[in-house]
């Protein structure tokens, strides 16, 4: 992940991915992208196609990217009436003034794995520290990433 560009670069995940609110699917695809920056665990974007947006309700909040312009969060509320609090958010329209290619997440869901229980293939995700990034760690992140204890400085 230290090879991770910035700005960041968005590529075609390999596996399936799977966003579970306890039992409940939220999400599940093989069309996932990954966005990609340096010292942070890449996070995941959803197709809508793929995310069953009737358990989605935009709460108001707004957050802000250099890159990819204004993210509105969503909660997700469970079949049982169940709410968690800014589970994921979405860029409705992001910048696409840079090569990167934001354009291609415009309306795409992206999950904190603190909040909900997502998974790369069969293994489970650990959120990314800090409780502010929505990057997916697995196995095959190596490195310090930002967010953990002491990376304040960098």
């Amino acid at each position: 992940m230290w090879n991770y560009p910035r700005p960041p670069i968005v590529t075609l995940a390999d596996d399936e991915l799977r966003v579970l609110a306890g039992d409940v699917a939220v999400a599940q695809s093989t069309g996932v992208l990954w966005l990609k920056e340096t010292a942070s665990a890449p996070t995941a974007y959803f197709p809508p196609s793929d995310v069953k947006t009737e358990l989605l309700r935009a709460n108001g909040g707004v957050s802000v990217c250099e890159w990819k312009g204004a993210a509105t969060a969503f909660d997700a509320i469970l079949p049982d009436g169940h709410t968690i609090q800014d589970a994921a958010w979405c860029y409705p329209d992001p910048f696409d003034d840079l090569p990167e290619g934001y354009a291609q997440i415009a309306g795409w869901y992206a999950f904190y794995p603190a909040k909900l229980d997502c998974f790369v293939g069969k293994e489970r995700v650990r959120p990314q520290g800090g409780g502010f990034y929505g990057g997916w760690v697995t196995d095959r992140i190596k490195g310090p990433i930002k967010g953990e204890a002491g990376s304040s400085g960098w």
